[in-house]
């Protein structure tokens, strides 16, 4: 897909050796609807098989970096061509379900996660929910004095975002309290708890991010490639991939129940307003 193509999100070269990937919804603060994950999936790809660049950012426009999952979105894999290979997209009730979300959401972030080049996010403005699974697959996070980050899902009645890697992030305690309560945690608090690697003002933070990626970028590619093939494998042997495949279909469990309950609705419809309620906060 050439870069005129893409719809949701814009693809260029700020500095020498680094991609910029930018989301490009600001009207919906950035809601990801499958076009935005299809795109983005794309653009990683071009930035990876680009030898000439060594350094991804991922970057959004407008003041807040992404509300989450768009709700209004009516589109199914079969809408697109695959790219995890799950299939079974246009199957009834749960088994669709699943299948949608195995591809565009634990599929495309697993791919993500493994890019072999470091990836950067820098990020202002709330980050709710499905925009954590943005946020959470790259490797550096350079957020502004005013981002926030949340979850708030439980009050669907699932267990959180589909990509589960809140006990890594945050340490168990503090994933538990983001998940039980859904209240959102300030850039600072974040910092402290090593989700962030630095916090910047406003006005700094894409100019700190791209200094931060030309630096990194004077690296040899194979050795920032390596590098970070070590650390994943670190997360890996703690059994990181089982944990997120376990809390997947917990997920699913999530959904099954809810479309039993709430006549084929697959979340608790009474989470809207609560979710609501606490993305104003």
């Amino acid at each position: 897909m050439p870069d005129t193509a893409f719809k949701r999100i814009r693809y260029d070269v700020p500095v020498e050796r680094v991609a910029r990937i930018t989301l490009a919804r600001p009207e919906t603060r950035n809601a990801q609807d499958y076009t935005m994950l299809h795109e983005l999936d794309i653009a990683f790809q071009q930035a990876t098989l680009d030898d000439d660049i060594r350094v991804i950012v991922l970057a959004a426009d407008g003041p807040h970096f992404s509300s989450g999952h768009d709700l209004t979105n009516t589109a199914t894999g079969a809408d697109f061509e695959p790219h995890c290979m799950t299939g079974g997209y246009l199957r009834p009730a749960q088994e669709g379900g699943m299948a949608n979300e195995e591809e565009f959401y634990l599929g495309m972030c697993w791919r993500w996660r493994n890019i072999p080049k470091p990836t950067i996010a820098q990020v202002q403005g709330k980050v709710i929910a499905g925009g954590l699974m943005l946020v959470w697959p790259c490797d550096l996070i350079v957020a502004s004095e005013d981002a926030t980050f949340a979850d708030p899902t439980v009050a669907f009645a699932v267990n959180g975002h589909e990509y589960h890697t809140h006990t890594w992030e945050l340490g168990a305690r503090k994933a538990k309290e983001m998940l039980f309560r859904g209240h959102a945690l300030t850039a600072r608090e974040c910092e402290k708890l090593g989700m962030i690697n630095h916090v910047v003002e406003r006005d700094d933070l894409e100019r700190f991010t791209l200094d931060l990626a030309a630096e990194i970028a004077e690296r040899p590619s194979f050795g920032l490639k390596l590098a970070k093939m070590s650390v994943n494998g670190a997360l890996e042997a703690q059994g990181q991939f089982n944990a997120i495949r376990h809390a997947f279909a917990l997920h699913q469990t999530g959904h099954a129940n809810a479309r039993a309950v709430f006549d084929g609705i697959p979340v608790d419809p009474s989470g809207i307003e609560v979710i609501r309620q606490l993305s104003k906060r």
